[in-house]
């Protein structure tokens, strides 16, 4: 037994030394409390980096398929009026949402940014006195109200029994409207009159569109759009404006759900417009994101690249839609963030390493510190050190 211990004995990796043969220097004691300061430091740090989730990222094939993409936006137009703007969407599949109205809203405001009101539909409200009908006479009391659709009905019993219907009616035929006075319903509710008390005024629209997951293109533009000729138009004459200032600020412009550390690059993006016509494009590349926390709650989401491009009339000519257009593609690459721990054996290699590499260290310094001092010492001894 004596021998077995004798040759555990032997093993020690860590012969001790005498007390009696130590020899404490005022050096070696602020170089162990400069180390241990350091020492505490980045087992702090590293404490820190262990409490706290991690974010790992990587890339991959996006495979998904029939998902839809939604399109958060909050945008500013301090030249145009909210009884002009109009929204549309549609996508290379041929699907369209002409003159979007659900799930967006609108707020009038004044030169100074403040909101003078709020309000989901079209301008106007319905004023019934005595309006015409549809086979030519004014409305009786005993009498139900069917105004006419001056040409753009679909059937004999369809009726238009508003300015907007009309309107609507005139956009489905690919037609213009040319004079809103010669309308009957527009007259009495005052269309054009509407939008000459909106004068110098300003628009705040925000809301959510909800689209096919293909590449595409939304734009807020002036008028109510329609196809002729295969080509996507804007009726701008019920206006009777020669000009459009389509500046603008996005405030928030967004693809899908907010993640932590998400940037998303048009938040607070503004442009003035100098000439009296153009076109503002946005070119946007979409990629599909996921994040997963650390509670494994999974977050669908989209980041986004962007470019931009004025496009504005040349030699008096216009060439382009006044609006704002953005145009967006997908990318075929999906992100993914996953949010996990460090694992505790990772936490207590990186503490030991911690330690024994700040030891080491200052074993080191204490050892070239110490020799250097006794062989200055020795020197001033024999007179030799000047």
């Amino acid at each position: 037994m004596e021998g077995l211990l004798s040759k555990l004995r032997s093993l020690d990796a860590y012969p001790k030394v005498n007390e009696d043969f130590y020899s404490r220097t005022l050096s070696g004691g602020i170089i162990t409390l400069a180390s241990s300061v350091v020492m505490l430091l980045l087992f702090v740090s590293e404490l820190r980096l262990y409490l706290h989730a991690v974010t790992e990222t990587t890339l991959r094939v996006d495979t998904s398929r029939g998902e839809t993409l939604r399109i958060n936006f909050d945008v500013t137009f301090p030249a145009l009026q909210c009884s002009i703007i109009s929204l549309d969407a549609m996508d290379i599949s041929g699907q369209e949402h002409l003159d979007v109205k659900h799930d967006i809203f609108k707020q009038r405001i004044d030169v100074h940014g403040n909101v003078i009101a709020t309000k989901q539909d079209a301008v106007g409200g319905m004023k019934v006195e005595q309006p015409l009908q549809r086979h030519g006479g004014r409305l009786e009391h005993n009498e139900t109200y069917c105004g006419s659709c001056y040409g753009a009905e679909e059937s004999d019993e369809q009726c238009c029994n508003s300015c907007e219907d009309v309107r609507e009616a005139y956009r489905k035929k690919g037609w213009g409207v040319s004079n809103p006075d010669l309308i009957d319903q527009c007259k009495r509710e005052g269309f054009l009159q509407s939008i000459k008390d909106e004068e110098g005024e300003g628009c705040n629209i925000y809301g959510f569109l909800e689209v096919n997951k293909v590449a595409g293109n939304f734009h807020f533009a002036p008028g109510k759009s329609f196809q002729k000729a295969n080509v996507h138009v804007h009726d701008l004459l019920p206006f009777q404006k020669d000009s459009f200032n389509v500046s603008h600020k996005i405030n928030k412009l967004s693809f899908g759900q907010r993640f932590p550390g998400v940037v998303n690059p048009l938040d607070g993006a503004q442009w003035m417009q100098h000439s009296s016509y153009g076109m503002y494009q946005y070119f946007i590349k979409v990629v599909p994101t996921v994040y997963t926390d650390i509670n494994e709650h999974i977050i669908l989401s989209n980041q986004f690249s962007v470019t931009e491009h004025f496009r504005s009339s040349e030699s008096g000519r216009i060439q382009a839609v006044p609006g704002v257009f953005f145009f967006y593609d997908l990318s075929p690459i999906k992100v993914t963030f996953t949010e996990q721990h460090v694992s505790f054996l990772h936490f207590l290699t990186n503490v030991c390493a911690i330690v024994g590499g700040v030891f080491t260290v200052s074993g080191i310094i204490d050892s070239f510190v110490y020799h250097g001092q006794r062989a200055i010492k020795k020197k001033m001894e024999i007179g030799k050190f000047n």
